[in-house]
């Protein structure tokens, strides 16, 4: 089993690879790279959301397709990470101050058992659920999008599932609360 998931993730990160070449060729400037570790996607320069589904920590099915309509904040996370522990409060007030609007987040849990998940949850106060990805099959997925290695790593998509931005690294709450607002009002 473990053979076979290693197999799709070198295979993912391959197609990836092509996919992001293929998303750059042929323009002068995709994206508008501010050098803070955020990355914006103007007008036709946004990324198609991939189609992910997977279990979350809850033992639930989450299919992102489900939440096409709403502008989308996923955040990749893991315990052991000490910058996800500095946003992590961030991140829960946002979700509560915002979902009102119909912004609805999403975490990707990574190289977690799901009890440390879980409390690192209940100690954070996260109410919104999280894909359990201790394989990184989930992260997989965005090859070309977010590094492997970028925890804590943020996007925010907008209501016609398209990426928009992207931090890596900590994010500000402020500049997340903007790139909020900017997804809301695309299209």
């Amino acid at each position: 089993m473990r053979r076979l998931a290693a197999a799709m993730l070198v295979v993912a990160v391959l197609v990836g690879a092509v996919w992001e070449y293929r998303q750059l060729r042929g323009s002068d400037s995709p994206v508008d790279n501010t050098g803070t570790g955020l990355t914006l996607f103007y007008g036709d320069k946004g990324i198609p959301l991939p189609p992910i589904e997977g279990r979350t920590l809850d033992g639930a099915q989450l299919n992102l397709d489900s939440l096409r309509g709403h502008v989308l904040v996923l955040n990749v996370w893991g315990s052991w990470c000490a910058p996800c522990r500095a946003e992590a409060p961030d991140l829960a007030k946002l979700s509560k101050e915002t979902a009102p609007r119909g912004v609805r987040f999403v975490g990707i849990d990574v190289r977690d058992n799901v009890a440390a998940a879980k409390a690192f949850e209940r100690n954070y106060g996260i109410t919104y659920p999280s894909f359990d990805d201790q394989q990184g099959l989930v992260l997989a997925q965005f090859t070309g999008i977010i590094p492997v290695g970028a925890v804590p790593s943020t996007i925010v998509v907008d209501k016609t599932g398209t990426i928009r931005a992207r931090i890596i690294g900590r994010l500000d709450p402020s500049t997340l609360r903007g790139l909020i607002t900017d997804a809301e009002a695309d299209r």
